[in-house]
């Protein structure tokens, strides 16, 4: 809703909390007046709110940042006062969105004037104490020294539960030969091989020889309830038992800390693999193994676990890949149980990565096993292109946008985006790798594959020979194959015929 750039006078309505349904409200540049109401944290899904440059006044409602799914907010250019709260969403918000209020205050926006609080004045008289401030000023020392006492003892006490409370206990899923504390000797400076929102992970080797990967969570403030991720890691990872998924062994824990022991991946992540210097290393053949191998991993959590299993952040950096470069889906920290199959489950905002993310998921926060099959189909894009999801294509342009634009969904257009680091590659592969990615990130979640339907076409690779396409948005006739872009030898594949035509409308996923 865009009512921006109008004469609109008089308060905000409080009815304005009805529309539930909105996410992007724009009031900026009226004549409002008045306080903001606090109604306005009945929005659920509400993204964006401006409210900058009209004459609105009062303090900022603290409710307001207890609006999770709020991403980004404008207050500037008012007349608001009082303490900016630094809780919830506002903690992440810059102070560009509050300029122009020059009695507001708050940690980036310098301190509060002298009996300003709150939106309020308050008289400041000063004058030598009275008897009875005299009085009340040895009483409250009396008071605090009382409480000294007092929380000298309970820190005596304490100590004593500190110590249990670091006593470290190992949770093994399988027969380990260490120990917790081979495992804290790994935890140095030196050993870090990747950091991120979920934690640290060292690289550690165990008095046996065997090479682990340690993942320390963020250690947890007492009383909270937040674990990042570590009971859905557990929860997932303890029971699952694939080939293509990331195995854990085990995990250490104490009152405070919990340390997750997976096998070591000597190879890293795809993301780094594909995107560092190492990326022309990564030949076609390699990188098709890989997107079959990844798609067997999500497949079987999504199909074969009971209840099925969504990823939630499914993206190439947390595809990793072992000496023998062979896929392991890793990284649950952000998975969900779906406990009826075929219903989707509301979050209270939205988890994964940029470039990654369904449409569906950022604007409803609604998700599903076809979210991951949209994340997938933009990692399908990178092993083809060996670009990155965002930041290669301007501001606001993903690769799924770019890819689109590039080829206009045609099968022939993919050369227009091929990595150019793959020296030989079997054309007809390569087209129907592109052709399996673009299903995978069709706008419209029931348009887009399952994973076992992926996986289906991803093995059963088409032939080459000369029967014509019939799909025109896919593509007409494919287009003889450059000496130099087919590759000498495909391997076990059978390289005589081309993909047989898709049927038109829609293509039959599981015949192709």
């Amino acid at each position: 809703m865009d009512f921006s750039h109008n004469s609109f006078s008089g308060p905000i309505a409080p009815e304005i909390s009805q529309c539930k349904l909105l996410t992007f409200v724009d009031l900026s540049r009226n004549q409002l007046s008045g306080e903001i109401p606090t109604e306005i944290t009945g929005m659920r899904i509400l993204n964006y709110l401006n409210l900058s440059r009209n004459h609105l006044v009062g303090s900022i409602p603290g409710s307001i940042s207890t609006m999770q799914s709020l991403t980004s907010v404008d207050f500037s250019y008012n007349n608001l006062s009082g303490l900016v709260p630094g809780t919830g969403q506002f903690s992440y918000f810059n102070f560009t969105s509050f300029l122009g209020n020059p009695d507001l205050c708050g940690p980036y926006l310098g301190p509060c004037k002298e009996g300003i609080v709150n939106g309020t004045s308050e008289p400041h008289e000063r004058g030598p104490l009275t008897p009875s401030m005299k009085l009340l000023l040895v009483i409250g020392l009396l008071v605090c020294s009382i409480v000294f006492a007092v929380a000298a003892i309970i820190k005596a006490r304490s100590l004593k539960k500190a110590s249990e409370a670091r006593a470290w206990k190992l949770t093994a899923f399988q027969r380990l030969d260490f120990t917790c504390d081979d495992v804290l000797d790994s935890l140095k400076e030196d050993n870090i091989i990747g950091k991120g929102g979920a934690g640290i992970v060292y690289k550690g080797v165990m008095p046996n020889g065997e090479q682990v990967a340690v993942k320390r969570l963020p250690a947890m403030s007492r009383g909270s309830s937040h674990d990042h991720g570590f009971n859905a890691e557990i929860q997932t990872l303890g029971r699952i038992r694939h080939r293509h998924i990331v195995r854990l062994l085990g995990f250490c824990s104490n009152h405070e800390t919990n340390l997750l022991v997976y096998e070591y991946m000597p190879n890293g992540s795809l993301g780094e693999m594909l995107h560092g210097k190492k990326g022309g290393h990564l030949h076609w053949d390699t990188r098709y193994k890989i997107a079959l191998e990844a798609a067997k991993g999500l497949c079987y959590l999504h199909h074969d676990c009971s209840p099925l299993i969504v990823h939630r952040d499914v993206k190439s950096n947390n595809i990793l890949l072992d000496s023998n470069f062979e896929a392991h889906v890793a990284d649950f920290g952000l998975a969900k149980f779906l406990q009826d199959s075929g219903t989707s489950e509301c979050m209270s905002a939205i988890a994964g990565s940029y470039g990654y993310i369904a449409p569906e998921y950022a604007y409803t926060l609604k998700v599903d096993e076809k979210s991951d099959v949209y994340s997938f189909g933009v990692v399908l894009l990178e092993l083809v292109s060996g670009r990155k999801p965002v930041g290669e294509f301007g501001d606001g342009v993903d690769i799924v946008q770019w890819v689109r634009k590039m080829t206009d969904g045609k099968k022939e257009g993919v050369l227009k985006i091929l990595d150019p680091r793959l020296s030989t590659v079997p054309l007809h592969e390569v087209m129907h790798v592109f052709y399996v990615a673009m299903l995978c990130v069709e706008e419209q979640a029931v348009e887009r594959p399952t994973m076992r339907e992926v996986v289906q076409m991803l093995t059963e690779l088409p032939k080459l020979a000369g029967a014509k396409q019939e799909d025109s948005t896919i593509t007409d006739s494919p287009p003889p194959l450059d000496s130099t872009l087919e590759s000498p030898s495909s391997g076990s594949r059978d390289a005589k015929d081309p993909p047989p035509p898709p049927q038109s409308p829609p293509p039959d996923l599981l015949s192709i």
